[in-house]
């Protein structure tokens, strides 16, 4: 699935702002004129001072409310009025007007587990399966503006990509050279860091990782797949003893035949490579049988 994207997308653009140490020094430089003014002021019955010194006393208090502090890996998006103004990415103390309104937004990295989502696979296998992404904030006005909610926006593409994935892979045992679930779990999670940034872009987030947390067959095929499983692992078992024995036979009727041991027929040799095979095949371990006579009694 592809994610349109919106034409109308907020691109985040720098706030001007100023530094907020400066303007800590005129608000208190403010505040102490203001106060030696209303005092001389009383002391004098001038009205003119007590009133200088109220207004000076206004402008501090007006100065602090422009204040707010940028911590590292963290943005300030500034509204005025609804209208988007900018993104103040500075560290440290900062001052901006004071009608215009502020909101911190985390730049750093985050970590997400997604739930486990019972999925069909592309053989029509329910299966469970589960991812763990690592994701951040790459642009904070369209996280703020283009999307309603950008961390609900993820964990919702979690769970749409995760269904998409599953569709197209076999949990295992695929078509000839085709990939699994099960047995190419890195390019799989490749494949869904690529489309999970394909359906986050929209919001201004990249994805930096992720991986299978889990993977299982749901439990109402788990105990059939595990029987399927078991039956598969003895027959590769079973054939590769089968090629073993078989070489085995072959040399040693090579070695009897080079030293001259005993010279055989093609009935005795068929007897001997019969009796080989049930021997080296078998599971249970040879009982000898001394025979005192001939093959043929």
């Amino acid at each position: 699935m592809t994610v349109e994207r919106n034409l109308n997308a907020t691109a985040e653009r720098d706030a001007s702002t100023m530094n907020g140490g400066l303007m800590l020094l005129a608000a208190i430089a403010a505040f102490a004129v203001g106060i030696w003014l209303m005092i001389a002021g009383g002391r004098s019955d001038a009205g003119l001072p007590i009133l200088g010194g109220a207004l000076l006393n206004l402008l501090g208090a007006f100065l602090l409310c422009g204040f707010y502090a940028v911590q590292p890996n963290q943005a300030v998006v500034l509204t005025l009025f609804g209208e988007y103004k900018g993104t103040d990415r500075k560290t440290g103390l900062r001052w901006v007007l004071p009608w215009f309104a502020r909101r911190k937004l985390s730049m750093r990295v985050r970590n997400v587990t997604s739930d486990k989502l019972k999925v069909n696979d592309k053989k029509g296998n329910p299966i469970e399966i589960a991812a763990n992404v690592v994701w951040r904030v790459r642009d904070s006005a369209q996280a703020l503006f283009d999307v309603e909610d950008y961390a609900v926006f993820v964990n919702i593409q979690i769970d749409s990509g995760l269904r998409a994935i599953a569709s197209h892979y076999a949990y295992d045992h695929g078509e000839e050279h085709e990939p699994t679930l099960r047995a190419e779990a890195d390019l799989v999670a490749e494949r869904l860091r690529d489309e999970l940034q394909e359906r986050l872009a929209v919001a201004g987030l990249v994805v930096d990782e992720v991986r299978l947390a889990h993977l299982a067959y749901a439990p109402e095929i788990a105990g059939a797949m595990l029987r399927r499983q078991q039956a598969e692992a003895i027959l590769a078992a079973r054939r590769l003893i089968v090629l073993g024995a078989v070489g085995m036979v072959e040399q040693a009727l090579q070695a009897l035949s080079e030293r001259g041991v005993v010279n055989l027929d093609e009935e005795r040799k068929a007897t001997m490579v019969s009796n080989l095979l049930v021997v080296l095949c078998g599971d249970r371990d040879a009982q000898p049988v001394v025979n005192t006579g001939t093959l043929y009694q």
